[in-house]
């Protein structure tokens, strides 16, 4: 029973950290309400999960790799529940319930064990999508970026402005928007491929540099959307930043075309 436990508590894991991104990045307080009792519960049945673990195996303390990897996810998950209680931000949400997410997903998906994910074609198909959809939405923020450069430049000249363009607010709105919805897709993309490729090819998959370059591409997202909300980036700067990441985003693309890990068989 203790990794039926723990497989619910990935599966609470893996949506309260696409809850928390509206919640922290996109001043929607509304889903701090979802992230932070799915977190509460994803730690409940952790909790349950690991002292069954141990029970089982007969010793009071984590020995095996499995067991560390569970205790420590566990723990980074309590110390994010601390912080939010003394603090009451969400912050650090953003990067400990993905990381809570990964290191359970390794302690309760080991070799030799039945999959979560039988239908694994369409979960691949999904995970695809969802990535492709993150680099879309990627794109046309560094496209709205560039014409809100060319049209600031044209007013800053006092040039007769391109007609058909927006204005620049308009612009500028496209071009965060576009970020907003491209970071749930790239979370939920980067969740189920590690999932998946867990199943698949092990815990190897989490040591591949491509794979570890697809995560820094997240960060980096994370980074930029928080970049922009904050110090109310625009123009120039903007477009260096959106052209840095998606300069990453090829990079991470051109990287997996040669990936092992990336070449799921058949169901």
């Amino acid at each position: 029973m203790s990794l039926l436990w723990l497989k619910v508590a990935v599966l609470l894991y893996g949506v309260a950290a696409l809850a928390v991104l509206p919640a922290a990045l996109y001043d929607r307080p509304r889903w701090r309400h979802v992230a932070i009792p799915l977190t509460i519960a994803a730690a409940l049945f952790h909790f349950v999960s690991l002292a069954e673990m141990l029970y089982a195996a007969h010793h009071s303390r984590p020995v095996e790799t499995h067991e560390l990897q569970s205790m420590l996810a566990l723990l980074l998950v309590a110390g994010f529940l601390i912080v939010y209680l003394r603090y009451r931000t969400v912050a650090l949400g953003i990067f400990v319930l993905p990381i809570a997410f990964l290191l359970s997903v390794l302690a309760a998906f080991r070799p030799g064990q039945e999959e979560l994910l039988p239908l694994r074609t369409g979960w691949i198909f999904l995970h695809i999508a969802l990535l492709l959809a993150a680099y879309a939405a990627l794109f046309v923020s560094l496209l709205a970026s560039l014409l809100y450069l060319i049209q600031e430049r044209r007013l800053k000249s006092k040039a007769p402005t391109i007609p058909w363009l927006p204005p620049l607010e308009t612009t500028d709105q496209i071009a965060l928007r576009s970020l907003l919805f491209g970071l749930p897709c790239m979370t939920g993309g980067l969740l189920i491929g590690s999932l998946v490729a867990q199943q698949t090819v092990g815990a190897s998959y989490f040591l591949d540099p491509k794979i570890l370059l697809a995560f820094a591409m997240w960060v980096a997202y994370c980074a930029m959307i928080f970049i922009r909300r904050h110090s109310g980036l625009r123009g120039r700067r903007a477009v260096y930043l959106s052209s840095f990441v998606f300069l990453v985003v090829i990079t991470v693309w051109a990287a997996n075309q040669f990936s092992a890990v990336h070449r799921f068989a058949a169901p």
